[in-house]
């Protein structure tokens, strides 16, 4: 049996592509996909964008790894690069969102006792996903990723997400040192908090001295429409997190600081064997320069508030559709009941689509979708929700 030596850590669909081209899949078998997902907000560019192929060709072709005990010009102009589009000062490249989280907990807890704090504090967030290492998932608000993996490590207090009140309530904890939180919830049903929330959350982090961290490892490259989610809020973050759509599916994480995250870490104090090699790095200056020169964070901008203005009125009115929401090209349909099986119903439909927080579709498409494209979806989705819905409750076929 194909995939016997596999850990079952996935319940993977009966299904494997074998190649793809800008907002489609095609499978094993020939049958074409809208990939509404994008590999979970990874593939921005879409698929096989000929400058990203040729830049990673060309790089193979003259050196993938050499180590960061020397230096790597690629990163240091991608360093150059996202601290320019950020308003950051300094970076650290890794292999993924995770990493780029726990390089953000260890700054935090490494700020914290220079400042003489024995047992650093970070706030953390109800229903959060910043990753499945130990401290990642300690830091994340959810009991199903958590469940088997105790004990999870000390050192956070959550909070309820949106609730500026609640985190006022732990200025007088002496060890608090930062915050922790993502603009927009994904994992935990995109979930867009209120218009104000990061200049208060940044109004809150300022009076008690605390850093601002943002996980902008799913929001970030484009996907809210801007850079990164936090701007056009008028907020500057102490700390950044990205992975993702960073290198467009090339393993990629960053951990971005300003102010005194900047310089906390010194030599030795953290480090990563693959973490912004070559080859990661000429893929991700690829993707951030076809996301410039193509006006994609002005396309998904655009092609977002298209389709949910397209899904808000093919549903309105539908009787178990509670809300189409989301930012840019990040959209959450929430129903009244669980739907995990619209997931294998969008399979057989020709239309890659995710399910989370149980009763939340989530739609991730490329960055380059195209307003013909567009309308494909907001049909192909509507009409599974429809017909989902049209079912009495408890009734899956």
């Amino acid at each position: 049996m194909m995939g016997q030596h596999l850990m079952s850590t996935y319940s993977r669909l009966p299904v494997a592509f074998e190649r793809g081209q800008g907002v489609w899949l095609w499978d094993t078998q020939g049958k074409r996909y809208l990939d509404a997902l994008c590999g979970i907000a990874v593939s921005g560019i879409g698929h096989a964008h000929p400058r990203l192929v040729q830049a990673i060709a060309d790089q193979a072709a003259r050196l993938v790894h050499a180590s960061n005990l020397y230096r790597i010009p690629e990163q240091e102009r991608l360093a150059a690069l996202l601290c320019e589009l950020s308003g950051m000062e300094t970076a650290f490249f890794c292999n993924s969102g995770c990493e780029a989280n726990e390089a953000a907990i260890k700054l935090a807890r490494m700020i914290g006792h220079q400042r003489g704090i024995e047992q650093p504090t970070i706030v953390v967030m109800e229903k959060a996903f910043h990753g499945r290492t130990i401290a990642t998932l300690s830091a994340t608000g959810s009991r199903k990723v958590q469940a088997g993996f105790e004990p999870l490590l000390s050192g956070f207090a959550r909070v309820p997400y949106d609730d500026v009140d609640a985190l006022g309530l732990l200025g007088g904890n002496r060890n608090v040192v930062a915050v922790l939180v993502e603009p927009i919830q994904g994992e935990g049903g995109v979930q867009v908090p209120n218009g104000d929330y990061l200049a208060h959350l940044r109004s809150v982090c300022d009076r008690f001295g605390w850093l601002l961290m943002l996980d902008e490892v799913q929001t970030g490259m484009g996907r809210t429409g801007n850079w990164f989610a936090f701007q056009g809020t008028g907020v500057q973050p102490d700390v950044i997190t990205l992975a993702k759509g960073l290198a467009n599916g090339v393993p990629m994480g960053a951990c971005l600081a300003r102010g005194s995250a900047a310089s906390a870490f010194k030599p030795g104090s953290h480090g990563s064997t693959f973490g912004g090699n070559p080859l990661a790095c000429a893929a991700a200056l690829a993707t951030l320069a076809v996301i410039r020169d193509e006006g994609l964070l002005e396309n998904a901008a655009i092609m977002g508030e298209t389709v949910r203005t397209g899904l808000r009125s093919r549903l309105a009115g539908k009787a178990g559709v509670r809300e189409v929401r989301g930012q840019g090209l990040m959209i959450g349909i929430e129903l009244d009941r669980p739907c995990g099986d619209l997931v294998r119903h969008g399979l057989e439909h020709g239309v890659l689509i995710n399910v989370t927080a149980e009763n939340v579709v989530r739609l991730l498409p490329p960055l380059l979708i195209r307003p013909a494209e567009a309308q494909l979806l907001i049909e192909g989705v509507a009409g599974l929700i429809e017909r989902f819905v049209a079912e009495p409750l408890g009734v899956a076929d």
